[in-house]
């Protein structure tokens, strides 16, 4: 049965679909099989692996939306072994108002995916930068949940309605809902507010914040632009072996 990971951060920019690319693609390498299902509207995790979610006409979307459409009808084989993608697409934009009319409008989601969760190792979903509906179904359909924060002041003022959050959806959705962990992003040690920043989120996250740190790199931020992940397009790069290291930290959790 498959272990599901929800990515999520309700502040834009702080490297939550990165992660989500990346420890995906190294978990892949690392002989697990793996879908990732891009529920946020803006598709960057289809495109950041090379998927065009502008032309793709099936996608989570309507899974969630449509009865007659179920996950294989829509999972794409990305070019790396035993990675698997449930797209985005242009209609998700409307998701967070379409599905608030339909039965078990939180559990969308989680009921597309259960029928086939023993057909993968991990399920990582890569959330919207917002808590509406569609972030709602990817805290509901997950067991763990990720949370990237980026190494700057104002990342951390949204924590605690994120924290609420999450609490409001362990208490009256999904009270077997786990936190995995907190991972710092764009991590400069340079900085002495990187250091502030870690020992902020240790008062939030005590004995929850992964060892592993993912760098401010430049390798990082071109990969997407390419349609790859950074183990494609730079291996030996700082990002490249930071996302290599929280694959590895994760299996051991």
């Amino acid at each position: 049965m498959a272990r599901i990971i929800s990515i999520i951060n309700q502040k834009g920019g702080v490297g939550k679909t990165t992660t989500a690319i990346n420890l995906a693609a190294y978990l892949a390498v690392l002989g697990k099989r793996v879908l990732l299902v891009d529920i946020d509207p803006q598709g960057n995790a289809s495109s950041g692996l090379g998927f065009d979610y502008q032309k793709i006409d099936k996608g989570v979307y309507e899974i969630m939306a449509l009865d007659e459409i179920n996950l294989p009808d829509i999972t794409l084989k990305h070019k790396i072994d035993n990675l698997y993608v449930a797209p985005a697409t242009l209609n998700l934009a409307g998701a967070n108002i379409e599905l608030v009319g339909l039965d078990r409008r939180e559990f969308r989601l989680k009921d597309q995916l259960r029928p086939y969760l023993h057909q993968y190792d991990f399920v990582l979903i890569d959330n919207p930068p917002s808590l509406g509906l569609l972030t709602i179904n990817g805290m509901v359909a997950a067991d763990e949940l990720l949370i990237p924060v980026q190494c700057e002041y104002f990342a951390l003022e949204g924590l605690s309605q994120l924290l609420y959050t999450i609490n409001l959806v362990q208490n009256n959705l999904k009270p077997e809902l786990n936190i995995l962990g907190a991972i710092l992003t764009m991590y400069d040690g340079r900085n002495s507010l990187s250091e502030a920043v870690f020992y902020e989120l240790y008062q939030h996250f005590p004995r929850k914040i992964f060892r592993s740190v993912i760098p401010r790199n430049i390798r990082l931020a071109e990969a997407p632009s390419y349609g790859k992940s950074i183990l494609e397009y730079e291996p030996r790069s700082k990002g490249a072996r930071a996302y290599n290291k929280l694959a590895q930290e994760i299996l051991l959790t």
